[in-house]
């Protein structure tokens, strides 16, 4: 698949999906979309994934539980690149931000958690993300029902964000045309991250809908026409330095919920995350000396 493909897959034809921008703590669909994203990677050591790692990340599920904390997160783990876990957390203003880790700093359970999982944890970092309305087409706010996530980073080269509007505004016009139920989120990073970087993110109910991705990008290119493709290949190649496309799965284990989640559908109830038993001894086995 070439470098227009891709652009054309994940950003034009992301469809049937809603942009991970949900409400904090607030009834389904009655909220703004919040402004800020904090985003946090943990890159686990070898071996260190899966049901070790979801041990300690329950931790700190219960960890807010108690505290009855209005700040809900939702965590993923990925199903392409290097073994991750992604935690993503919405706020109204960078004032919320620093009313919740004003009242995280007082939480002592959550200290020992943080203790527990950096013992898995090869490296961790964090950005922090501010919505872009204008390039942003439709957002969803209700995550409830999703369960995975695309999320996909476009480096603008130095002195082509002009371009890289121009790319925006004509893959919008298309897809408002030719997919009138494509829709996503762009962010722009604030702090922790590259600058002239945008984020397209794009959660999903199911794979399906990376399928049917495949078959609305027909209708845009009949859409586009063969002067607008042209046109569109142009713009990325001048206004697109790189891009990564990545795939997240939301985990259930790592997630704490807004209640009205949990009531709507069980996936979202918080569950505690098994360690692997431990292999059984023989039992001829000798005792030691």
């Amino acid at each position: 698949m070439n470098k227009f493909s891709r652009t054309l897959l994940a950003v034009s034809v992301a469809v049937t999906s809603g942009c991970i921008v949900a409400a904090q703590d607030k009834p389904q669909g009655s909220s703004p979309i919040p402004k800020v994203l904090t985003i946090t990677r943990e890159f686990t050591k070898p071996g260190k994934s899966g049901a070790v790692h979801d041990k300690t990340e329950s931790m700190f599920v219960q960890a807010m539980t108690r505290a009855k904390s209005h700040t809900h997160y939702i965590g993923m783990t990925s199903l392409s690149g290097k073994p991750r876990a992604l935690f993503v957390t919405q706020f109204e203003s960078f004032e919320a931000w620093e009313k919740d880790n004003q009242a995280n700093d007082t939480n002592a359970a959550l200290d020992r958690a943080l203790m527990a999982d950096g013992e898995l944890l090869d490296s961790l970092d964090q950005g922090v993300f501010v919505f872009n309305e204008e390039m942003s087409l439709r957002p969803k706010p209700d995550l409830s029902q999703m369960r995975y996530l695309d999320i996909s980073a476009y480096h603008v080269r130095p002195g082509h964000n002009k371009d890289w509007v121009e790319l925006v505004n004509m893959v919008t016009h298309g897809c408002e045309q030719a997919v009138p139920d494509a829709h996503w989120g762009v962010f722009a990073p604030s702090y922790g991250g590259e600058r002239r970087t945008y984020l397209v993110l794009i959660a999903r109910k199911s794979l399906s809908e990376v399928d049917k991705g495949f078959m609305d990008s027909k209708q845009f290119r009949e859409a586009m026409g063969e002067g607008g493709l042209k046109k569109l290949d142009e713009l990325i190649a001048v206004a697109i330095e790189s891009s990564q496309h990545n795939l997240f799965a939301f985990n259930p284990r790592m997630i704490y919920p807004a209640d009205e989640w949990i009531k709507s559908d069980n996936f979202w109830k918080p569950k505690a995350a098994a360690m692997p038993a431990a292999a059984a001894k023989p039992a001829t086995a000798a005792k030691p000396n």
